[in-house]
């Protein structure tokens, strides 16, 4: 397009000088997403890997120089052969694999120590304080884990939905209740008898405050069990929020973990007790997390409005462009072609051009496609006439979006209500398809 262009105006400078800056294809919005998304965590890896070499390499050393030395005092007080120590030392750690530990701790493999292993496999927390040794052991574990974690997941994000679910209730009767005090918004009884209690489509939380009202919950959480576990396990204070975090994260490091002593004061209650926080924090910290990708991906669609307002700013300089634009006011006398429809015109905003085939609704993503709306013609034509890229571009999304609808149709075994591109939030999958339209930030009326 932009070599006829320059032809036409006979300006080969033109050509030389905007193959640059023109002959670019747009990138996808979700893809555009995606790469920034993987440049800022590989960006932010790389801090986090300087801040945690700067903080813990220096201990590191000391740590083996301390080693070092304790080694040699050992062997020189003791006249004990070097390498034999290192032979008992290396069957120590393979002995510590097993759950052998110099002090006495519970037992590993009995039914309690049991079923608290398979709730870290399944929880994905996996603290590696027991592993299994056998073979048949790490057969059936891979199998265990593959059914157990999955359904762990959607446990996770039930709990979610339900959440959010009652936060949304319970906000929307607060601000409804604030409306009444304030004298704005008072409803008859007869209106409220006629809404549905389950309706969340007048008003939607924003994600801020349920993101606060997450982590108020998830600090009281963690506070609570902290003070359980430095009483009970004799750990600091930080030691027991530090444990908090990594446990209800599902990271699980392993290097601190509860409930591991032979003997408690009150071994049940505060068992169950464990239980009960590990359960707690876990949902809590997982809503979190998914809320707080709410926000991180309206921080990723800002950016990218920037970077595509800096874009069109320079593209706006390109003298391939103005060319094109004065084209574009000519009027030109189109030619109908055989066998082509013509499209119906439509009255519809920019950036939301419609195009109807049968019963699928395609919506244009960028300006560009909706400019082209008006004159691209749908239809079959003859061998040997040729089509523009927008005509193409046009018809291979008529085509897809038929795809995309008989598979979820097929999938759901019915139509299936479908929402477009608002906000960045288009669906969804996993815990952002449960909050899509949920919040504010992602209701598609917003």
């Amino acid at each position: 397009i932009v070599y006829r262009l320059c032809i036409q105006n006979d300006n080969k400078s033109c050509l030389s000088g905007c193959c640059c800056c023109c002959s670019r294809a747009p990138l996808n919005e979700d893809n555009a997403r995606f790469c920034l998304l993987a440049g800022l965590i590989f960006l932010y890896l790389l801090c986090g890997a300087a801040i945690f070499s700067a903080l813990e390499h220096p201990f590191e050393v000391r740590a083996r120089l301390l080693w070092k030395q304790q080694l040699e005092n050992f062997t020189r007080r003791y006249r004990v052969n070097l390498g034999a120590l290192h032979t008992l030392l290396r069957q120590y750690e393979q002995a510590n694999g097993a759950g052998i530990r110099v002090d006495t701790l519970r037992p590993r493999w009995d039914f309690s120590g049991a079923f608290y292993f398979v709730a870290t496999v399944v929880s994905t927390i996996g603290f590696g304080m027991t592993t299994p040794a056998t073979i048949a052991g790490k057969i059936f574990l891979i199998f265990y884990g593959l059914i157990g974690c999955a359904a762990t997941i959607l446990f996770f994000n039930l709990f979610l939905e339900r959440i959010i679910t009652m936060l949304a209730y319970i906000m929307r009767w607060c601000h409804e209740r604030r409306l009444r005090c304030g004298g704005a918004g008072v409803m008859s009884s007869r209106e409220e008898s006629s809404e549905e209690e389950d309706s969340l489509e007048g008003w939607k939380p924003s994600v801020y405050y349920v993101m606060l009202i997450l982590g108020l919950a998830s600090v009281l959480i963690a506070c609570s069990a902290s003070t359980l576990y430095s009483s009970m396990e004799n750990w600091s204070y930080v030691d027991s929020l530090y444990f908090c975090f990594v446990a209800f994260s599902t990271i699980g490091f392993g290097d601190l973990v509860s409930s591991q002593r032979e003997r408690y004061e009150s071994q049940g209650a505060y068992r169950l007790g464990n239980c009960l926080f590990i359960l707690m924090g876990v949902c809590c910290i997982y809503s979190l997390f998914n809320v707080i990708s709410i926000i991180i991906k309206q921080t990723l669609n800002w950016i990218l409005s920037k970077l595509v307002c800096s874009g069109q700013c320079k593209l706006s300089s390109c003298p391939c462009l103005r060319i094109k634009n004065q084209n574009q006011r000519r009027p030109v006398a189109r030619r109908v072609k055989r066998n082509a429809v013509q499209p119906v015109t439509t009255q519809c905003p920019v950036g939301r051009q419609h195009y109807m085939d049968g019963s699928v609704e395609t919506v244009c993503d960028s300006e560009t496609d909706a400019g082209a709306g008006a004159e691209v013609q749908l239809g079959r034509r003859l061998s040997g006439e040729m089509i523009s890229v927008n005509e193409f571009m046009v018809s291979n999304k008529v085509s897809l979006a038929l795809l995309q609808k008989q598979l979820s149709e097929t999938a759901h075994q019915g139509p299936r209500q479908s929402y477009g591109h608002q906000n960045g939030f288009s669906g969804g999958v996993g815990a952002l398809g449960i909050m899509n339209n949920r919040l504010q930030e992602t209701s598609v009326d917003r």
